[in-house]
């Protein structure tokens, strides 16, 4: 009995202490990867404060101009034209002073960039310089959010559709490989190489100016129309042409990429064992290419929906669509920072989550994938 009780401890124990230990090290992995990441989007957000200041140019511009503002606005004052010129000219000196003092640009760069950067990290995104709401307020938080549901709608619609559709087409090329239509596909993905804008300019040619079946651009019918469903057929008619321009530009590049990408996983030997043993095609398309190249089906579907967040700059300034990416547009054309900083810190924030939480993913979606492990799969 004695015999029996001590072959039984160790198995007691052992139950216990294997989820400890794999607790202890999830939650190692976890701590050590946050905090990298999170040297990494610091890292990242104060290289872009650096780069949209011009490592301090901006900030001598802004200077010039208040100068120029302030002379401008003592001149034109009536009070001040019988003052004899060195009076006037003592007032706007000190009138410039204040307002380089109020915007803290007699700072130096160092200091103002840390505030920028402790304030961008903490989601304190501040007010813009130049840009406004359409409710007229400077703050970035307001521009953002009336900004961002015209961008997810434009960039939700097409980058979906243009998921999923290329994802279906490539699996059944690669059924087919080397057909027709394969070799179609791969003779057409080096169109892809144009950018969405470009094909947005012959989309309104063809569309708007010579064939006059939808609007140039813009998000909806002048007057807006007061039914909902006339609003939101306004609204579809004006996503048609920039929509099809994003997916028209990625369309056969992508099909290419995840026909390459499955007939790879294809030519496994397992895949041809279970072709081997009868097994219908659906089932070793489902259990025997799609499963193990889950993991990047995953990866790519994230950074696809975090990338919504971007924007397509160009694209949506030809198309005249109020998104986020024309506002970044604007914000670099007047070299407004706190805008462009504030849009960057939340898509590194997103992409910084996104990376983490991926590591967890696949750890669910592939047995072989261990959390914190250094041991490679088996």
């Amino acid at each position: 009995m004695e015999l029996e009780l001590d072959s039984k401890a160790p198995t007691e124990r052992t139950a216990p202490s294997a989820a400890w230990n794999t607790a202890s090290r999830v939650l190692k992995y976890s701590v050590v990867r946050l905090v990298s990441l999170f040297v990494t989007v610091v890292i990242g957000i104060y290289l872009t404060i650096m780069i949209a200041n011009m490592g301090g140019y901006v900030d001598k511009m802004m200077i010039a101009e208040i100068q120029e503002r302030v002379t401008v606005q003592v001149a034109k004052n009536p009070a001040n034209k019988t003052m004899d010129p060195a009076t006037k000219a003592r007032i706007t000196e000190v009138q410039i002073q204040n307002e380089i003092k109020r915007l803290k640009l007699d700072q130096p760069l160092a200091v103002r960039t840390t505030r920028f950067l402790k304030n961008a990290l903490t989601l304190n995104l501040g007010r813009a310089m130049f840009l406004t709401s359409d409710s007229g307020s400077r703050s970035i938080r307001a521009i953002i959010l009336e900004r961002i549901p015209y961008t997810l709608l434009l960039m939700g619609t097409s980058e979906l559709i243009l998921f999923f559709s290329t994802l279906y087409l490539a699996l059944a090329l690669s059924r087919s490989y080397g057909s027709f239509w394969d070799k179609l596909v791969i003779a057409l993905s080096p169109t892809s190489a144009v950018p969405p804008w470009f094909f947005g300019i012959f989309l309104i040619l063809i569309f708007a100016a010579a064939l006059r079946l939808l609007p140039f651009g813009g998000v909806i019918d002048a007057p807006v129309p007061q039914d909902f469903s006339a609003r939101a057929l306004s609204v579809l008619k004006h996503l048609i042409l920039p929509a099809s321009a994003l997916i028209i530009s990625s369309f056969f590049l992508s099909i290419y990429n995840w026909r390459t990408f499955f007939l790879i996983y294809s030519s496994e030997d397992y895949v041809e064992m279970a072709k081997a043993k009868g097994l219908p095609s659906r089932d070793v398309e489902s259990r025997y290419i799609l499963r193990p190249t889950l993991p990047t089906i995953i990866t790519s579907f994230a950074l696809l929906l975090i990338g919504l967040w971007t924007g397509a700059i160009i694209t949506e300034t030809v198309f005249q669509w109020p998104g986020l990416g024309r506002t970044t547009y604007k914000a670099i054309g007047l070299y407004d920072t706190p805008v462009i900083v504030g849009t960057t810190i939340i898509y590194a924030y997103l992409l910084a989550i996104t990376v983490f939480l991926l590591d967890f993913i696949y750890a669910l979606v592939d047995p072989r994938v261990k959390i914190g492990s250094g041991e490679s799969p088996q």
